[in-house]
């Protein structure tokens, strides 16, 4: 039995371990899929380079990736592509082909994925250099903060703005405190817009002193080789791609949104090693002379930087190098070209002026009766003194805003405000909208409570006489002049800008608006 055993072991065991074996094989795991890890996006989207046929996009992931944008004019039909092929974080890609003054929703990603796209992704290209329409433009200055008041800031403009289009905002400078690095960028700037303006309204920046602080390297070294996060977290139209004369240099350009003229300008870093926007002779301003005299058919012109020639504010206009040398060099090159609105940062505060001219010296100097060329405030709410300011030929006037509390607050001068500047606040930050309708220019700042705690209003080609000639019986249509919420005809007609007339005889008709600011007189001659 013992050797009968034996043998049964033998010849069963073979089959048992190929049993074993076979158990072994057949439950041994099939081997899983390569998993793809999709970059994660950190920065934006946001859009920079806006013009009426193109737009660039721009967005940051923490690993390298390519780069495609769907885009089209429908939320549910992003058939378009655009493509970069590179291997990059910082992605940058250009929408070219695009319709004037259409509205296009896009999505971000690589080839085969989707980092952001939905119906809140959105831009409207630009409208034809100038053709009027109503336009709206955020003004953001010293922003980057993200303290309290730069949300309340941004929280309140969002509300004003509504379902409104905003044609684009501009940063006056200090865009990420303290030093400009690229994180403070990302925590200060990006991270606070990313969900409302950035991914919606086209960008066009400035560049302030906090943007050329740098830790590594010293201000004066940062201010010549402009080797700053700033230069880096932007794109620029430098080849005149968004209108006026190509400037060639990050540092300073122009474009324009329909009939108005922006100069983003430099006041703080150095060109050459030497020259600075307050010196004449410097290619900035160079520059700026050939792009103002062949912009004189735009109906509005508006400049903005960081170091305003006007102020008492957190900053005093009569002792600091930059602000005091601008204002008595660099001005009159404004005023000279025809420059509507100034608009800069710097001082914590808001401040605002009435429609100047000739002023260049220190606040003590200023006399309201010669520099004002208006003594309204320019408020046009049927308060007293409050008519628009009027510019007409040869009326170089211009209305200069300090607009620096998006982010901070500080302590003012003791002569605060500007004796040039009444118009003035230092306890509540803001933000401000500039709002233009052909020849009518308005500008608003809005407080971090939501409240427009000041605002002006400027006119062109107002009050206009004319003479028109008629046959008897031939069907006329007269309109204002003016873009206004009320318009009171002559003759007793509906509240149109309008009307139409069919005279029988010679007649003079006039229209004014709701509070007898602005009349225009038709000298209608009828021929027998």
């Amino acid at each position: 039995m013992k050797y009968l055993s034996i043998v049964i072991f033998l010849l069963i065991c073979p089959y048992v371990f190929a049993q074993d074996n076979n158990k072994n094989v057949t439950e041994k795991p099939a081997p899983k899929k390569r998993e793809t890890v999709k970059p994660t996006l950190i920065r934006g989207p946001y859009l920079q380079i806006a013009t009426p046929t193109s737009m660039v996009i721009r967005w940051r992931t923490d690993a390298l990736a390519r780069s495609r944008v769907r885009f089209g004019t429908k939320a549910n039909d992003l058939s378009q592509v655009a493509d970069d092929n590179s291997l990059v974080t910082e992605h940058i890609v250009k929408l070219n082909g695009l319709s004037p003054r259409t509205k296009y929703y896009y999505s971000i990603g690589g080839l085969k994925d989707t980092l952001q796209g939905d119906s809140s992704n959105y831009f409207m290209t630009l409208p034809v250099a100038g053709q009027e329409g109503k336009y709206r433009v955020g003004i953001f200055g010293d922003c980057g903060h993200n303290s309290t008041n730069h949300r309340n800031v941004r929280d309140e403009f969002i509300k004003y703005l509504g379902n409104n289009y905003l044609d684009s905002w501009i940063l006056l400078g200090d865009n990420a405190y303290p030093d400009g690095e690229d994180a403070q960028y990302q925590a200060n700037f990006f991270n606070i817009h990313k969900d409302n303006l950035l991914k919606k309204y086209p960008l066009f920046p400035a560049p302030g002193n906090h943007d050329y602080h740098d830790v590594e390297f010293s201000k004066a070294i940062a201010q010549k080789t402009h080797e700053v996060a700033y230069y880096q977290n932007f794109s620029m139209p430098v080849s005149g791609e968004s209108g006026g004369v190509p400037s060639n240099t990050k540092a300073y350009y122009s474009f324009d949104i329909g009939n108005i003229h922006f100069l983003s300008l430099d006041s703080y870093g150095q060109e050459e090693n030497l020259y600075r926007l307050y010196d004449t002779l410097s290619p900035q301003v160079k520059w700026v002379k050939k792009d103002l005299e062949a912009n004189k058919n735009k109906g509005w012109v508006v400049a903005y930087w960081h170091h305003p020639p006007y102020t008492m504010g957190t900053h005093d206009s009569d002792k600091e190098t930059e602000l005091l040398k601008i204002r008595e060099n660099f001005v009159a090159v404004l005023e000279r070209y025809g420059v509507d609105l100034v608009v800069c940062g710097h001082s914590h505060n808001y401040e605002r002026s009435k429609l100047m001219k000739g002023y260049y010296g220190l606040e003590a100097d200023f006399n309201a009766e010669k520099h004002n060329l208006s003594q309204s405030s320019g408020q046009y709410d049927g308060t007293d003194n409050s008519c628009p300011y009027i510019k007409r030929q040869g009326n170089n006037g211009i209305v200069y805003a300090v607009s620096g509390s998006a982010g901070g607050l500080g302590i003012v001068k003791p002569s605060f405000p500007h004796e040039a500047l009444p118009f003035a606040n230092s306890t509540i930050g803001g933000s401000a909208i500039l709002e233009v309708e052909g020849n009518r220019l308005d500008f608003k700042w809005i407080s971090a409570d939501g409240v427009i705690r000041d605002n002006f209003t400027m006119m062109k080609d107002v009050n206009k006489k004319q003479l028109i000639k008629a046959r008897k019986g031939e069907l006329i249509t007269l309109k204002a002049s003016f873009v206004g919420n009320y318009y009171k005809w002559s003759n007793g007609k509906e509240n149109s800008r309008s009307i139409q007339i069919n005279p029988k005889k010679s007649s003079v008709y006039t229209v004014t608006d709701e509070f007898n600011c602005i009349t225009d007189v038709f000298e209608v001659v009828v021929s027998k």
